[in-house]
């Protein structure tokens, strides 16, 4: 996978799943953005996804796009 797709790939991803969630937005309201925060990091499942991607880009380094 180049870089640029895995980029598109979060990209679309925040945009489809994260942008307007309604657990996301709760957990802020009701006991702030660090537990939110936390629930997308290590509870959500689209969260899980975007960590994978996260570290397939950091596997590939600074190098050519």
């Amino acid at each position: 996978m180049k870089k640029v797709s895995i980029i598109n790939e979060i990209d679309e991803m925040l945009n489809t799943y994260c942008e307007g969630c309604f657990v996301k937005a709760q957990l802020r309201k009701d006991e702030g953005k660090t537990a939110a925060h936390r629930f997308c990091i290590s509870e959500c499942t689209v969260g899980t996804q975007l960590q994978f991607l996260g570290q397939e880009l950091n596997k590939m380094g600074t190098g050519s796009k």
